[in-house]
């Protein structure tokens, strides 16, 4: 048996123990030939540590220096081979095409936020200048800028092996902010953390990056003690409802509370108006089929529930819907956990009396079989719970509302969101108007006559929402915002010029724009 993943303590590895823990083939559920040492808490408290050590050299790096580090994780990503694609497959059972993809969007991510810190608005800088003449009392010299926050403990999602990971969003933020990183590896992929933590180490090492300033950890049971770590002053999480509330918990009830950015739950609602339904609901079948069903339906914005109006059109639409959710076949899923969650949530659904099965071949053996299901319309507007909760999987469930009043009241009981999507005519948005101020209350990203599978890594995205889509609505786990998270603003009050962060200073040696007594600029003082 090879023997990988020791922990990343300071950039370098301790020595293994004796508890192991074991990466599996996700097709066969077998035993692959790596094993990993379990973090004990003195190696947790190294790794947290390490970070902070690393954290005044690292936050005191210009930004070009810490541009120059993530450029240089990118290209070691892009570096990695045909034998890391077959490993991440492997582990996954994620399609070579899939893998390459997201290899593609994971060092992308690290280029566009070196890009954030080479054009330098992440610092937001403001200055009000001095008013010494001012009655009745003059006006300090008042500069404002932001800095990291410290470092940061982010956990490896489930569903995305690779840009929502080691490398991930989450990751890359940090790393972009000033933040050390100590990163919690996912038990479903941890040969392929390995890979892409060796990644960042090469990269820290050529672009002369503090030892500490990436550290990785392996294991059961060691996501608590991160979180508790006094050397932790933040939080990033993609995963289940039950454990990022788990996480915010534990933060919240530290001596210094920290915050916690995460990912949890979400239906992504789906709307179909009637003029749309008219027009083209045999195509509207089709497509929302195949968003259900994309990569086994193992993706944050998966459209867990369909809203539509009782009429003739709905009717014809949900007879296509059914047949070809019924046609399609079944797929492996990421990990054996991720099946057996996917079990529990079609026996909830199957065993309630307010939901009826429409289509899915039974589900049994190793892959995850598409199911639809119709629940009543009261079921969303008494609140039950079962409605709000996600199935993690290539399913989704069918809610037919009486009218318009009815849909109102319907969204009205929603919970928060990632997406909410609108499939809609000029006349249907003309008619609907008043949807669309109701969904901005309950999601971070409103979509119209798109599905919400695919979330594009610009500066105008979002992927976040009220709870419990994520533990805070202000943020974004995908986008360059997503550096925001950890930052926080800084003033200076009358310090001399030479004593200023280059981001303050009169000259602006930095050439980037800021906000000048009210106004933007890029002069000079």
């Amino acid at each position: 048996m090879q023997l990988l993943g020791h922990n990343y303590i300071g950039g370098a590895r301790s020595a293994a123990g004796e508890v192991l823990v074991h990466s599996l083939d996700a097709s066969t559920g077998e035993t692959l030939p790596y094993a990993f040492h379990q973090a004990s808490p003195a190696e947790v408290d190294a790794a947290a540590n390490a970070a902070a050590a690393a954290y005044p050299a690292y936050r005191s790096l210009s930004a070009a220096r810490r541009a120059e580090f993530l450029d240089a994780i990118a290209a070691e990503l892009d570096a990695l081979g045909d034998d890391f694609v077959a490993l991440v497959g492997r582990e996954t059972a994620l399609p070579a095409g899939r893998i390459q993809g997201e290899r593609g969007r994971t060092s992308g991510q690290m280029r566009l936020f070196a890009q954030v810190l080479r054009r330098g608005d992440f610092y937001g800088a403001r200055i009000d200048r001095a008013l010494p003449e001012r009655q009745p009392l003059p006006r300090p010299d008042l500069r404002q800028y932001r800095i990291g926050l410290g470092p940061v403990a982010v956990f490896g999602a489930s569903n995305f092996p690779l840009a929502f990971s080691t490398a991930g969003g989450d990751t890359a933020a940090a790393l972009a902010a000033g933040c050390p990183v100590v990163f919690k590896a996912h038990g479903g992929h941890m040969a392929t953390a390995e890979c892409v933590a060796d990644a960042i180490l090469r990269a820290a090492g050529k672009t002369g990056m503090p030892a500490g300033v990436f550290n990785m950890i392996y294991g059961g049971g060691v996501g608590e003690a991160l979180v508790k770590h006094p050397a932790i002053q933040a939080v990033g999480f993609t995963g289940s409802l039950r454990g990022g509330r788990a996480l915010c918990d534990m933060a919240a009830a530290r001596p210094q509370p920290i915050p916690v950015f995460a990912e949890m739950s979400s239906i992504n609602p789906m709307i179909l108006l009637p003029e749309a339904l008219e027009t083209r609901g045999e195509a509207i079948a089709r497509d929302l089929t195949a968003s259900v069903v994309l990569g086994a339906g193992q993706f944050c914005t998966n459209p867990g529930m369909v809203i539509g109006i009782r009429s003739p059109a709905f009717s014809a639409f949900l007879e296509r819907f059914a047949a070809s959710m019924g046609e399609q076949p079944a797929q492996t899923l990421l990990n054996a956990g991720g099946l057996k969650n996917y079990c529990h949530g079609l026996d909830a659904l199957h065993a309630h009396p307010g939901v009826r099965h429409l289509a899915g071949a039974r589900q049994e053996g190793h892959q995850a079989r598409p199911q639809l299901f119709q629940a009543d319309a009261r079921l969303l507007l008494d609140g039950d719970e079962l409605l709000q909760e996600e199935v993690f999987g290539p399913t989704t469930v069918v809610v037919e509302v009486a009218d318009e009043a009815e849909l109102v009241r319907a969204l009205h009981g929603l919970r928060g969101q990632l997406t909410a999507t609108l499939i809609a005519e000029p006349g249907d948005l003309q008619a609907f108007g008043a949807l669309l101020p109701l969904l901005e209350q309950k999601a971070g990203r409103l979509l119209l006559n798109g599905y919400p599978t695919g979330v594009e890594v610009c500066d105008a995205m979002v992927h976040g929402g009220p709870y419990p889509a994520t533990s805070d609505a202000r943020g974004t786990s995908v986008g360059t915002l997503a550096i925001e998270r950890f930052l926080r603003p800084v003033c200076y009050q009358n310090y001399p010029d030479a004593l200023l962060p280059d981001a303050l200073k009169d000259a602006n040696p930095l050439g980037i724009e800021r906000l000048v007594d009210g106004r933007a600029s890029r002069e000079g003082l």
